[in-house]
């Protein structure tokens, strides 16, 4: 399994990719015998031949495959699905060893040149200072691999990282080697399947081990890299008030459509992530104890002291002490004990002023370069981090909150809430807002649903408030859905209200943001209520299920744009919220990218983003990629704030209405409108059975049925990309973009020259054109679909044909990613091993509707697990 290293001239990689496949190929011969490593290998070499002549090969291979027993599937399938796991491992390690190598200096980088596009030294300090860029980490059933996998994944990194230091003997090389072997075999002996689904727990533990882990240690060293460059080209480093980079989460928040995420469960994620912040600190504070050795100290600390020989190791043991304390109050609280009164943290502050008065006694006393250490970075982890490392965000659909009320507004005699034109619901809320007297009485309690939403309010009232974030309203479409949950949170006894956002997803939704906004604003309640401030999140995944991945881009500008202008005619202070996914289908385009593809004046140093499913690992679960990942935001949110893209062009505006209105049309002309496209859907790719699957705790479908309107973005856009046809993220385009292209293809060449957004957008569709293998998706097809349901298969491989040609025409690129050569090779590599893992799927799929289950289940999961590792990208 070691041939087919990337055709690079980077021998480090070959090397790296050869060692570790090597090692897969002697863990296969070693724990399973050689017949199986020889299958492999005339799998995989039959692969290769089909790559080259299709047709005869690829029948061959599906062929070989559907003859071989359930139990040696389950076996191919982990040999195919482990090498690809170790390959991204070895892309992994080497883009991060060259960028250690050739990006050290990103953010003077970036300093440096905006100085030299005249922009004034203060006001790229100014920025930074106000700088809010705030991570959210979602749960979503893209990371579908084990954590006890992930770990050892890290570990082999580590190992690798290891191997490359210089000055290492012949023995410590072995050593390095055999480890490696040590941790393939124990990868190989695993249980890479999850035998139970996941809980909200399960996912919040898991989103805070990669805090705990990685974020936690690299973003100190992050801002110290930020504060020497600020030193250097703006004169002054960093204060010990910025916190440019803030972490939320959704984990044990987000109960849209979950029924598992209930009031107890949102209570505890919480009391989780306090607990390991806790622990953090007492961690922090422990090795502060231990350097702090100084006696010299100012009168303040000497009195807080009580003239202690070692005064600072007073105060650092009393302030560890409480943590002590507190971490023994939460832990009783997680085990459902009623915990005896402790000397409890309940407030950031309470750990920062210890910390500032040891950090100014320390600068008074000489030892300044003591202070801007390791005390220096617990004070900055304090100012970004806060009690709780995640601020908990809580999301629910609009249309629970108006079911609370009509369920209120009936009772009380009221009439029907939800029968209300939007007028009456407005007027009627700003009266209950403005009144004092309570609106639902103690008798009233209220049906499951309706009861499960005031119960959350009514916990989150009992919930320290620096443990929690905002309240975001899914699939808001009204000035009503805000200020009902603005009423509900007074109702509910929340004397600290959490600010609430509203989520606009649709492309009507999203059209009417701005006039939400204008309607909110013109309530002085709201107007006083809000202090000028707002944030509204858009979504990337539902406008593109929606409406087709263009018209979704398109739509989702123009509302940031309206969004801008609503806030600056306004004087309102707008933070934007993407809600963006892993796959382009859902946003999910590079950081950097996307942030500079912003329209203009949107970003003015804030914004948030939702960090999704198995990007979370891809981004955070190495020290070296968190740090990248961090220095990435910070430096583009600069970049864009301080020297925005242009304004798109009159001409340019116009030719993007027109692409977008006939991309719509054609995407929803066929996943809307014809009634037997949701059979074939059904048929030719395994979402059925990826519902079955313990893969997430979230159900796949926001309501029952079978219309694709019900279905989740995620399971719609998984689904596609395990049969790797990729639809989502190009039905529609090649139309939209052949209505402009035949008269003015030059037009299109300036857009897409000059036009940052128009340049990204066109980047991650032929990233999409570049992952999309037709031939692959004709064997689902062949295998799967009934005869009278084919035709669909026929005509979109019509239309991604179209696509593919008109997107290279105006891109002038004579290949998908031509101009990626790194990416090119990457996808290369893992072909020959991604193509098995389908055609076992294809043939696993087969079985399980002819009802035949022993251990077909087992192996039809490893097959997801390893196409989800082969496209990188899935959900």
């Amino acid at each position: 399994m070691i041939e087919d290293a990337p055709d690079t001239d980077d021998a480090r990689l070959r090397e790296d990719v050869r060692l570790l496949g090597g090692l897969l190929g002697e863990t296969l011969i070693s724990q399973e015998g050689r017949e199986l490593y020889e299958q492999v290998e005339r799998i995989r070499a039959v692969t290769k031949t089909a790559r080259a002549d299709g047709g005869k090969a690829a029948d061959t291979l599906s062929g070989l495959l559907s003859a071989l027993p359930a139990g040696t599937m389950v076996s191919l399938a982990r040999a195919f699905s482990h090498f690809l796991g170790l390959a991204n491992i070895a892309e992994q390690h080497h883009q991060h060893r060259r960028v250690r190598e050739s990006r050290a200096w990103e953010i003077g980088d970036t300093i440096s040149s905006l100085l030299s596009r005249n922009i004034d030294a203060d006001a790229v300090r100014a920025m930074v200072e106000h700088m809010d860029v705030g991570l959210v980490i979602t749960a979503h059933p893209t990371e579908i691999r084990r954590r006890t996998l992930t770990q050892k994944y890290h570990r082999i990194a580590s190992l690798l990282d290891r191997r490359d230091h210089p000055g290492l003997s012949d023995r410590d090389k072995a050593g390095l080697e055999q480890a490696l072997r040590r941790e393939i075999v124990a990868i190989w002996e695993s249980d890479e399947i999850r035998r139970e689904p996941p809980t909200p727990l399960d996912e919040a533990r898991s989103g805070l081990v990669v805090i705990e882990q990685s974020i936690w240690n690299v973003l100190p060293g992050v801002l110290r890299n930020l504060d020497a460059a600020l030193e250097a080209y703006c004169g002054q480093g960093l204060s010990l008030d910025a916190a440019p980079v803030r972490f939320g989460s959704w984990i044990g928040g987000d109960r849209d459509g979950n029924p598992n995420v209930t009031p107890e469960i949102t209570q505890r994620a919480c009391l989780m992530a306090r607990s390991m912040a806790a622990d953090l600190y007492w961690r922090e504070i422990d090795e502060l104890r231990r350097e702090l050795s100084m006696v010299r100290a100012n009168d303040t600390v000497n009195q807080l002291a009580r003239n202690a020989h070692e005064p600072y190791r007073v105060l650092l043991r009393q302030l560890q002490d409480r943590l002590e304390s507190t971490r023994r109050w939460l832990e009783a609280k997680l085990n459902n004990r009623h915990p005896e009164e402790l000397d409890v943290i309940d407030s950031i502050d309470q750990i920062e002023e210890t910390l500032r008065i040891c950090y100014d006694s320390l600068h008074e006393c000489g030892a300044g370069i003591v202070a801007n250490g390791r005390l220096l970075d617990v004070i900055r982890c304090c100012r970004c981090f806060g009690l709780a490392l995640v601020r908990l965000d809580i999301r629910q659909e609009a249309s629970r909150h108006t079911g609370a009320l009509d369920e209120i507004t009936r009772y009380l005699g009221l009439g029907s809430y939800e029968s209300w034109d939007e007028a009456r619901r407005l007027e009627f809320l700003e009266r209950e807002l403005q009144g004092r007297r309570p609106l639902i009485p103690e008798s009233f309690e209220g049906s499951g649903a309706v009861a499960e939403v005031l119960a959350t309010f009514r916990v989150l009232a009992n919930i320290p408030g620096e443990s929690l974030g905002a309240y975001v309203i899914s699939m808001a479409s009204e000035a009503s859905d805000v200020l009902a949950v603005e009423l509900l949170q007074r109702e509910c006894g929340m004397q600290a209200p959490l600010p609430v956002v509203p989520l606009f997803e649709r492309v009507e939704h999203l059209s009417g943001s701005r006039a939400v906004m204008e309607r909110l604003f013109s309530i002085d309640w709201y107007r006083e209520r809000s202090g000028l401030y707002q944030e509204v999140m858009i979504g990337y995944s539902d406008s593109a299920k929606d409406a087709g991945q263009l018209s979704a881009a398109w739509g989702l500008y123009l509302a940031q744009e309206q969004l801008t202008d609503f806030a600056r005619e306004h004087g309102v202070s707008l933070k934007l919220f993407h809600g963006r996914g892993g796959t382009v289908a859902r946003g999910g385009i590079p950081a950097r990218d996307a942030i500079r593809s912003l329209p203009p004046g949107s970003v003015n140093g804030r914004l948030r983003v939702t960090e999704q499913g198995e990007v979370v690992q891809a981004k955070y679960g190495l020290a070296d990629t968190a740090a990248e990942t961090l220095t990435t935001y910070i430096t583009s949110v600069l970049e864009t704030s301080l020297a925005s893209p242009p304004q798109p062009k009159a001409e340019w505006r116009e030719a993007m209405d027109q692409m977008s209105r006939v991309a719509m049309h054609s995407y929803r002309d066929l996943v809307q409108h014809n009634k037997r496209f949701l059979d074939y859907f059904q048929a030719a790719t395994p979402e059925a059975e990826l519902a079955k699957l313990n893969i997430g705790s979230r159900p796949a479908r926001r309501k029952p049925g079978r219309d694709i309107a019900h279905l989740r973005a995620i399971p719609w856009i998984f689904a596609w990309s395990q049969t790797r046809l990729m639809l989502p993220a190009w039905l529609g385009v090649g139309y939209g973009l052949k209505v402009v292209s035949e008269d003015n293809m030059d037009h299109l060449h300036e857009m897409e020259s000059e036009w940052p957004f128009f340049a990204a957008t066109l980047d991650a569709i032929e990233m999409v054109l570049a992952k999309t293998d037709l031939d692959v998706a004709f064997q689902y097809d062949q295998r799967l679909v009934p005869q009278d349901l084919r035709h669909f298969g026929q005509d979109l491989r019509g239309r991604f044909e179209r696509v593919y040609d008109v997107v290279l025409k105006v891109t002038r690129h004579k290949s998908p990613l031509e101009h990626e050569p790194v990416t090119q090779r990457s996808i290369n590599l893992r072909n020959p091993y991604t193509d098995p893992l389908n055609l076992l799927q294809v043939e696993l799929l087969a079985r399980i509707r002819r009802g035949d289950n022993s251990q077909v289940q087992d192996a039809l999961l490893i097959t997801v697990n390893g196409i989800a590792a082969g496209m990188r990208n899935t959900g």
